[in-house]
């Protein structure tokens, strides 16, 4: 009981909007499609993020941070490394790309503060540290379960577009939180699709958020880095 208990802390730490790695700061290029007036309404942003958890780059990027939570199982840095050049080759715009190397290296300095032994493993990592890599090798070092990793992950991801919406669209806190309440089913099933993935199979379509983040640096005014 008291090594679940050890665990589910650390968990909600890893997971926690707290957690000062930035994520709060960028939209993904939701606030794009706000301002243009596509999504506007507690309705249609579910509908954007339910569409994404199911379909875009979150699922797979989530399945790659597993595959850098098993790397570091192994410690495994030359899969490490695999795993961080293929998201960088996988991120689709500049936009992107630096939003995920600022978290990523924002996380491991902190989890190298909290627990140094991860600096051995991180420093391995040859090029920029990408978010999805970190917190993998966070979760591992922190002995948090690995379905339970991948279900934090794409809840905090899920949490922060909500976030955008209630700021942007704007929508009240209820409807951010009756939002949440509703999607919990589908990061359930993300989450075991994820698992299943098999490498040929990390594919996503996610043309729409593509667009969506280049047009962010047009937008006459904005809250967000991208």
């Amino acid at each position: 009981m008291q090594i679940y208990c050890q665990q589910l802390l650390q968990l909600l730490q890893l997971a926690s909007p707290l957690l000062p790695v930035g994520g709060y700061s960028y939209s993904e290029g939701l606030e794009s499609l706000i301002l243009q007036g596509k999504i506007g309404d507690r309705s249609t942003l579910k509908t954007w993020i339910d569409r994404e958890l199911q379909a875009g780059a979150i699922g797979i990027e989530t399945a790659v941070m597993a595959r850098s939570y098993q790397a570091c199982c192994q410690l495994n840095s030359a899969g490490l490394n695999y795993w961080n050049n293929w998201l960088t080759a996988a991120r689709e715009t500049e936009e992107l790309r630096l939003q995920s190397w600022q978290m990523g290296g924002s996380l491991i300095k902190l989890a190298i503060e909290i627990t140094p032994e991860i600096k051995a493993l991180s420093e391995s990592i040859e090029h920029s540290c990408h978010y999805a890599i970190a917190f993998g090798i966070t979760a591992q070092f922190w002995q948090i379960d690995r379905r339970a990793a991948i279900l934090a992950y794409l809840h905090s991801w899920t949490s922060n577009q909500v976030s955008v919406g209630i700021k942007s669209i704007p929508l009240g806190q209820t409807a951010g939180q009756q939002i949440l309440w509703q999607l919990q089913h589908s990061i359930e099933l993300r989450s075991q699709t994820i698992l299943d993935l098999a490498d040929e199979d990390l594919y996503a379509c996610s043309w729409g958020s593509t667009l969506a983040s280049m047009q962010h640096e047009t937008l006459y005014s904005r809250l967000f880095r991208s």
